[in-house]
């Protein structure tokens, strides 16, 4: 072979500049995924709220994100749920008050409840008031909850009533104030009179915790059995994803994809960076 053919088969200057750009740009995109599974699994990860269970404070369309670290990282913490992390590391309780993100029980599904019990507390329910170790959690009605009709908002017909607002057609429920023995206070709605407005003293056993919804009667909880897509009974600890922390979306569901601007029109401007 001549020195001609030599140089005719050799890369040239601007072939080598190719891969080594296309090498950049693979490490680079690697990197970038590490970063990203390593923000969502360590640090703060995205979740959806699909029902309205924790009305009013957290909204069908917000979309929230939630704190990985406060109760610690097991294979619940990974994308895919890895079996990378053996049980529980760096565990923690939540505080009672806290809005926590965990797996559902049988099902597995992402669910988002407060927590009202911790292990060893006994708790009851009468007429409607939280009974917590024996003492009722002060209950102070509130101002009327409104809430703006939109294709996310369904008006609950038990508890809720169609009202006309400035703004448009809204729901009206009868909001209160719950305070647990720390100080914590927070909204709660209430529909009135029903049957799971009382239920007998139950003590939370070690490694468990007692969890309900804001709105206390249109929320499968720990007031009921554990099943697919239903209650949740006593929820391990173990099956703790995270705390929930700020909404960082929210919409009322009438945007369409192929026409972006309803994108923007169909945003709930106020909700967004709200804490929870």
């Amino acid at each position: 072979m001549t020195d001609q053919a030599l140089a005719n088969n050799a890369p040239s200057k601007d072939d080598e500049a190719k891969e080594e750009d296309w090498g950049d740009f693979a490490r680079f995109l690697i990197k970038l995924v590490l970063a990203v599974v390593i923000f969502r699994s360590f640090i703060f990860s995205p979740f959806t709220i699909p029902s309205e269970s924790m009305l009013p404070g957290l909204r069908n369309g917000d979309y929230l994100v939630a704190a990985k670290w406060p109760y610690g990282y097991s294979r619940l913490s990974l994308p895919f749920e890895l079996p990378l992390i053996p049980g529980r590391i760096f565990a923690s309780l939540p505080e009672r008050g806290d809005v926590v993100i965990f797996k559902h029980p049988v099902d597995g599904t992402d669910y988002v409840k407060r927590v009202i019990g911790l292990p060893g507390d006994t708790v009851a329910m009468r007429s409607g008031q939280v009974i917590l170790n024996g003492e009722p959690l002060p209950k102070e009605p509130a101002a009327p909850f409104l809430l703006a009709m939109s294709a996310n908002t369904d008006c609950e017909p038990r508890g809720g009533t169609v009202v006309e607002t400035a703004e448009g057609p809204a729901c009206r429920y009868r909001q209160f104030i719950e305070t647990l023995p720390s100080g914590k206070s927070y909204p709660t709605l209430d529909f009135g009179a029903m049957q799971q407005d009382d239920f007998a003293p139950q003590i939370v056993p070690e490694g468990r915790m007692f969890v309900m919804g804001d709105n206390r009667d249109n929320s499968m909880d720990s007031r009921f059995p554990s099943y697919a897509g239903g209650g949740v009974g006593l929820v391990d600890t173990d099956l703790l994803v995270g705390r929930a922390s700020m909404v960082l979306w929210s919409t009322d569901g009438s945007a369409e994809w192929l026409l972006p601007w309803t994108w923007f029109t169909a945003a709930r401007w106020d909700r967004i960076g709200s804490a929870i």
